[in-house]
């Protein structure tokens, strides 16, 4: 029997992938987003698949919204096994210059849409003490970088949030798995449309990765009870050089960060961009930076892979072992 499987923020980006590599497992996806147009894309994307797809028109910043779609979701395909929370939204500016209303907009969506989304999912995987729940994270819920202060701050929250929930299910003897997979700069529409206040058009941060990798650390999460995936070089790094080195790493990110994005094409006036509004348009998994993006990431392969890893490790050391001992011999 097919598992049902829900996304948040499905319509593109990151959920887009995350939904179609979903279906090309056999999975029934529903997808839950504002924009009617792409939704409808995405479905006929996932039913060329062969799969079955469910499009719910929906505001996850709306508590009653995101219940009512979970209501729709069971009616339609089945008990939910997955619940995918990456729905969010940013304001790229200088924390100084943030509206408190764009603040508030960012939490909504970001952070409590993420919270809403669990409890909805929670509710119905009680009842059957089964189920698993992944949030999709970031590097920033770590580790905060200049431009991103509302993104971060949400991420961060969600971070307390699945951490703190995480512990009353493992109290309860709960079966229902919460787990997180944070993620590397990747290459999504979001910098397209995004509520921007900055001089030149935004690019991702560092090293930048396509959708599908993403997606692939997803829906890994989703078959196996790891408490946290940490897709990419980029993303341990700067986690762990935020535990360690937390003050040099300021002062870096303070000169490099800033620069670091933005591409050289201006950006002639404050663009409004999707915070409050979905934008019309057809975009898919992939943004504007496929020239500079990565498909895969070999940390994640060893992260995901572990005995296999450590396997080859074995078998390089032996077969270096056996070679000295040849020369020595020889």
């Amino acid at each position: 029997m097919a598992r049902v499987v829900v996304v948040t923020g499905g319509s593109a980006g990151v959920g887009r992938a995350v939904a179609l590599a979903f279906a090309r497992q056999g999975a029934h996806v529903a997808l839950l987003a504002r924009n009617g147009d792409r939704l409808r894309e995405a479905q006929a994307e996932i039913e060329k698949l062969g799969s079955r797809a469910v499009v719910i028109s929906t505001d996850v910043a709306s508590a009653a919204q995101v219940e009512a779609a979970a209501d729709v979701v069971e009616r339609e395909l089945g008990p939910i096994d997955v619940w995918v929370n990456n729905a969010m939204a940013t304001v790229l500016s200088p924390a100084a210059d943030i509206l408190p209303e764009e603040f508030e907009r960012v939490t909504q969506v970001t952070y409590l849409g993420s919270v809403y989304g669990t409890l909805a999912a929670l509710r119905r995987m009680r009842t059957r003490n089964r189920g698993v729940i992944v949030q999709v994270g970031s590097a920033l819920a770590y580790r905060g970088i200049p431009l991103q202060s509302a993104y971060s701050a949400a991420k961060h929250a969600v971070r307390g949030f699945t951490d703190a929930l995480r512990t009353e299910l493992l109290h309860d003897g709960s079966k229902i798995h919460l787990t997180m997979v944070h993620l590397p700069a990747i290459n999504t529409p979001q910098l397209s449309w995004c509520r921007a206040r900055v001089p030149r058009q935004p690019r991702p941060i560092g090293r930048i990765f396509q959708p599908e990798m993403a997606a692939e650390a997803v829906v890994w999460a989703a078959d196996h009870r790891r408490r946290e995936v940490f897709a990419a070089w980029p993303t341990v790094l700067a986690i762990h050089a935020q535990k360690f080195i937390g003050t040099l790493l300021d002062r870096y990110l303070a000169k490099r960060a800033w620069e670091g994005s933005f591409t050289d094409e201006p950006l002639p006036t404050e663009r409004r961009g999707n915070l409050f509004e979905s934008l019309s348009g057809s975009y898919g998994a992939h943004g504007r930076f496929d020239a500079q993006s990565h498909p895969r990431s070999l940390h994640l392969w060893i992260n995901l892979h572990r005995a296999a890893a450590l396997g080859l490790a074995g078998a390089g050391i032996a077969a270096i072992l056996v070679l000295l001992h040849l020369l020595r011999v020889l």
